[in-house]
């Protein structure tokens, strides 16, 4: 089965970009997901295809108008009756790693990417629309954040990463931020690899490994070591992590 994204954009040049290089872009010449885009322009009925208006009750910038933005989501539920749809938006619940691997599991997604001060509330209320933030900051426009949405469910498709396990000890798939990496040289400006890592004991390495993650996930995100360390039997990506001895 194909993973088909659909994007609902003013911008459609903007796609694929960067996914239609490095593995997004070999999946995509493999036919392991599809990628079609459809111009929100198009759905506007006015001759001068007008996509956005004044916000009621007065105010800066312009928003886009429910009876457009409505269409065209009919038009991608027509196409992929069985995705969800999307809508990038700061004001949307946080995009997350286990909500990434529910999509990735499944046949696709409807991305509607918003502009100017973004859309009429009214489309959330008549469509089956789900608002989702990819962070606390504002963009220009939600291409940027779609583009991250597809990357991130790309990688985890079957066949994509090549192994299997590649993305198994990533940072926020086991609710921890990943481990520090080294490579050769073995020692760079006076640093030197840790000596761990060159002893070919496997189970201290791994045991370095995951202190490390811990250290770095305690230090750096609180909240992720407060939701890993309060619940030690499900991590974030909605994946099983082991119990060690002393839980």
């Amino acid at each position: 089965m194909t993973f088909a994204a659909t994007i609902l954009t003013l911008y459609p040049e903007m796609f694929p970009g960067p996914l239609g290089q490095s593995i997004a872009g070999r999946a995509l010449d493999e036919g392991r997901w599809s990628l079609e885009t459809l111009q929100i322009r198009d759905f506007a009925t006015d001759k001068h295809h007008t996509v956005d208006d004044t916000p009621a009750g007065g105010g800066a910038g312009m928003v886009m108008k429910a009876d457009v933005l409505g269409a065209a989501v009919d038009a991608a539920l027509e196409k992929q009756p069985g995705a969800p749809v999307l809508a990038m938006s700061p004001r949307g619940a946080p995009l997350t790693q286990e909500r990434v691997r529910s999509l990735s599991s499944g046949p696709g997604v409807t991305v509607l990417c918003g502009r100017f001060e973004g859309f009429d509330e009214r489309i959330f209320e008549g469509r089956p629309v789900e608002p989702v933030s990819i962070g606390d900051y504002v963009l220009s426009g939600g291409e940027i954040g779609a583009l991250a949405l597809l990357d991130a469910c790309i990688r985890l498709l079957p066949g994509v990463m090549g192994a299997a396990s590649s993305g198994d000890e990533e940072s926020f798939e086991a609710g921890l931020l990943e481990y520090p990496h080294y490579t050769r040289p073995q020692i760079w400006e006076g640093r030197r690899i840790p000596e761990v890592l060159r002893s070919g004991d496997h189970a201290k390495i791994a045991a370095w490994r995951k202190a490390q993650a811990e250290i770095a996930t305690r230090s750096r995100r609180p909240d992720l070591w407060e939701r890993y360390s309060g619940a030690p039997d499900q991590s974030p990506s909605g994946a099983q992590r082991e119990k060690s001895k002393d839980e």
